[in-house]
């Protein structure tokens, strides 16, 4: 038997039901002291933040599903925040809008 990786423990780990929970709530905890990082000099805020709600979407359906909800209302902020997270769907669909904003320019020309 092979001995496993950091990865592969990391994602073991994350399938125990009570390690997801405690990821979750660090989650929710890193978004409210967000703002008192923000205090700090330097974008302190920003990345405490972005570290809560990248564990919170991680490890929770319903999280994830406010989040789409959220998307849906505010398609601008959605794309913002996706462009933050770094998500990789984010810029699947980006060049996607991208090619059908060039595609219409190339009509109407």
């Amino acid at each position: 038997m092979f001995p496993m990786n950091i990865r592969q423990r990391w994602l073991a780990l994350g399938r125990i039901p009570a390690v997801r929970t405690a990821l979750f709530i660090l989650g929710l905890l890193l978004m409210l002291v967000s703002p008192a990082a923000g205090i700090l000099p330097g974008p302190g805020g920003i990345i405490v933040f972005g570290a809560g709600l990248g564990l919170t979407l991680k490890y929770s359906e319903w999280a994830k599903r406010k989040y789409v909800e959220f998307k849906r209302k505010h398609p601008k902020k959605g794309r913002w925040a996706d462009w933050g997270m770094r998500r990789r769907s984010a810029r699947r669909r980006e060049t996607l809008r991208k090619q059908e904003e060039a595609a219409l320019q190339r009509q109407d020309d």
